[in-house]
């Protein structure tokens, strides 16, 4: 593991265990590298991403502030969000390159024909779910079985086996403002929506605190239209309500690969110690909008409801399109590409509000 990323570890280890608890102020920079036999650039960059997460904020010629709170949800007043990032165009260029494609697609022609005409497990081709499993746990710090992976035809599809999976009788709490479709399938399959006030660090604690919801979907980084990425405070906060509502969390992880950061933004499922998290992700954006397939996660308490309600349903994806992501992912393209255009969003970015354009999730 790099210098700066062990240095980040400690450092998030000793605010998240109150060593520094909240509102205390770190060692200087110059302090932590003296400290740790690390170079100022060394410290610097982990402070960077400790404040990119919303574990510290720097205040100007005082140093670096623990803004993480873990005993209690926010109590001070909270702003609604009024106004939202202007529209702009699509980004082009960070589709996978077609010659990758292509490569991928002989490879599985010369190795998998025997598979390919075979019908699709429901839960997926094991390929694939391994190699997601794989990346995951390396990239993502998720650890996840690939028999929790459940492989569909996108997010709007995996939207409709949640409601199957945890029932209609509860009411979904959603961002409002948010991504519309989500709402439209959810209400498309009975459910009661309940619409939550987004605050400029995501949803108002108020808003937690009066729901009847048992069921919160929610888009942590890069929430559409807003652009928010809630901060490590939020995210926890989010994972309080699941535990006293004795609820779930949808974890909308669209688009959050694709973070300007040197380091992706921590997961919900990640940071879930009750497993009360189900994680949706697809590819139409990291690789192309063409390729129609997504994945969800699920805790380990709900595999065995998942199996009895949903089980038998068959796979919506072509296995043929599922073993060239499984050899894209086995290859290391996959990564290579989503650090290729990682690298692209740190060189522009004033473009990043662009990303909030989703015409093919």
């Amino acid at each position: 593991m790099p210098a700066y990323m062990q240095l980040y570890h400690r450092l998030k280890n000793d605010v998240m265990t109150q060593s520094y608890p909240f509102g205390s102020r770190l060692p200087s920079k110059r302090a932590l590298a003296e400290m740790y036999s690390l170079s100022l650039a060394t410290v610097i960059h982990a402070l960077t991403l400790l404040e990119e997460e919303g574990y510290i904020q720097s205040r100007e010629r005082s140093g670096f502030f623990v803004t993480y709170r873990q005993d209690q949800v926010m109590t001070g007043p909270e702003e609604i969000l009024t106004s939202l990032p202007e529209e702009t165009p699509e980004r082009t260029g960070e589709e996978l390159p077609f010659p990758a494609y292509a490569r991928a697609m002989r490879s599985v022609l010369s190795t998998q024909a025997s598979h390919l005409m075979e019908k699709s497990p429901n839960s997926g081709v094991p390929a694939l779910r391994e190699a997601i499993s794989a990346y995951l746990r390396t990239s993502r710090s998720i650890q996840a079985d690939p028999r929790q992976i459940i492989i569909g035809a996108g997010a709007e599809y995996l939207y409709t086996l949640i409601v199957q999976l945890l029932g209609r009788d509860r009411i979904f709490a959603l961002e409002d403002p948010g991504y519309p479709m989500i709402r439209q399938v959810y209400e498309a399959q009975g459910v009661v929506c309940d619409m939550l006030k987004m605050g400029r660090e995501g949803i108002l604690t108020r808003s937690l605190l009066s729901t009847e919801a048992t069921v919160l979907h929610v888009t942590p980084f890069h929430s559409f239209p807003t652009g928010i990425t809630a901060p490590a405070s939020k995210r926890l906060e989010y994972l309080r309500f699941s535990r006293d509502h004795n609820g779930y969390i949808i974890e909308d992880d669209y688009d959050g690969e694709l973070t300007a950061s040197t380091k992706a933004e921590d997961t919900l499922f990640a940071m879930d110690p009750d497993r009360r998290v189900l994680h949706i992700n697809t590819f139409s954006k990291t690789l192309a909008p063409s390729l129609r397939v997504g994945y969800m996660l699920l805790p380990e308490r709900l595999m065995d409801p998942f199996q009895a309600r949903c089980g038998f349903y068959s796979c919506t994806v072509p296995v043929t399109e599922q073993y060239v992501i499984a050899e894209l992912i086995r290859s290391g393209e996959f990564v290579r590409h989503i650090n290729r255009v990682r690298r692209m969003r740190r060189k522009n970015p004033n473009q990043d509000m662009s990303d909030l354009v989703r015409m093919n999730r």
